[in-house]
């Protein structure tokens, strides 16, 4: 997507480095940092220096990349690959990622040493542009959810940050919006801040600002109130990790937004890759729920909010059952939770 006019991917690879944008700094400064080997990558992962779901697989593919030009014995490669499948566990992108980097490595045992290095990377490059292929197809899929004669146009609530800095490009919940807009339809968001991170204040806001798109920033708590009074036409969000029954891990909220919609008789739909859906979880009562630190929920930009001495508790997720869930938005087309078992 386009930044101080130029184009950008949320993460690439130059020669041995693993370049990504510094989301952490968002909105405020924009830096691309340069992830000098796997460990600096997983790092990048673990403290949320990159993340969304399909970006974090990209980068840990990378990273799993990174490994083999650093050492190619079995051992080295076994730390790294546990190093960086446990950075964030909710996000099962990630694991297909370095599964998929592994698996290449052992289709190709018999080459060489400067063989294996360029399949692996090769790989890697391939898992990235898949990401922001099927972002783009997303897009267009989700675009008849925002016709283009509605009078008034259409005023689309979302939750974190599900935009091109967490899919590589163009983005999982934001892609519909992007292209409708590009194709100049009339599309409003409401970007909730999305606490204790702020994801959707930095950097949904950001991106939306930087593509021209008209939005508005509100508290997490307003979502209900904008519904009741009818100015939320559709609810679009993005996931971490599908359960093979529909249900769906997003990012902390997004289940009493869903709830609020049905509430209100507002479509709730999840856009989210396939490499999402996680076909060896039955349900959303059998996905990790990440317990992230205190300090996050008692500060906010290095001030304390809370009183000395208290403690926090701080779900990165929560888990939005099927039943609340108009449809999914894949690459492969918009099917009820319950239709999943169909894409397979």
């Amino acid at each position: 997507m386009k930044v101080h006019g130029k184009y950008y991917r949320a993460v690439w690879m130059h020669r041995r480095d693993v370049v990504v944008i510094d989301q952490t700094l968002l909105p405020h400064r924009f830096k691309l940092l340069c992830l000098k080997n796997h460990r600096e990558t997983a790092r990048a992962i673990s403290t949320m220096t990159i993340r969304g779901a399909g970006t974090i697989g990209a980068t840990a593919a990378y990273g799993m990349a990174q490994a083999f030009l650093e050492n190619q014995s079995p051992s080295y490669i076994r730390k790294a690959y546990e190093t960086l499948v446990t950075t964030r566990p909710t996000a099962v992108d990630l694991k297909h990622s370095v599964d998929r980097v592994m698996a290449c490595v052992v289709s190709r045992r018999s080459c060489g040493s400067s063989a294996l290095q360029t399949a692996v990377v090769a790989e890697a490059e391939r898992i990235a542009d898949e990401y922001a292929a099927r972002s783009r197809r997303i897009g267009e899929v989700g675009l008849p959810l925002i016709p283009s004669r509605r009078r008034g146009g259409v005023r689309v609530l979302t939750h974190c940050n599900a935009g091109w800095l967490a899919l590589v490009d163009w983005g999982s919940a934001t892609a519909p919006i992007y292209l409708a807009y590009r194709k100049g339809r009339k599309v409003f968001v409401w970007v909730d801040e999305t606490r204790p991170r702020n994801q959707g204040a930095s950097l949904t806001s950001w991106e939306l600002l930087n593509e021209g798109v008209p939005h508005k920033i509100i508290a997490d708590n307003a979502g209900g109130f904008y519904m009741q009074r009818g100015e939320v036409d559709l609810c679009i969000v993005g996931a971490d990790r599908i359960a093979a029954n529909g249900d769906a891990a997003n990012k902390i909220g997004t289940y009493q937004k869903a709830v609020l919609a049905r509430e209100n008789g507002i479509p709730f739909y999840v856009a989210a890759p396939t490499s999402t859906i996680d076909w060896k979880c039955p349900t959303g009562a059998d996905i990790l729920i990440e317990e992230r630190d205190e300090d996050e929920v008692r500060f906010i930009g290095g001030v304390r909010l809370a009183p000395r001495g208290a403690r926090a508790a701080n779900p990165a997720f929560d888990v939005t059952p099927a039943r609340f869930i108009t449809g999914i938005i894949t690459e492969q087309g918009i099917v009820k939770p319950g239709g999943l078992r169909g894409l397979r």
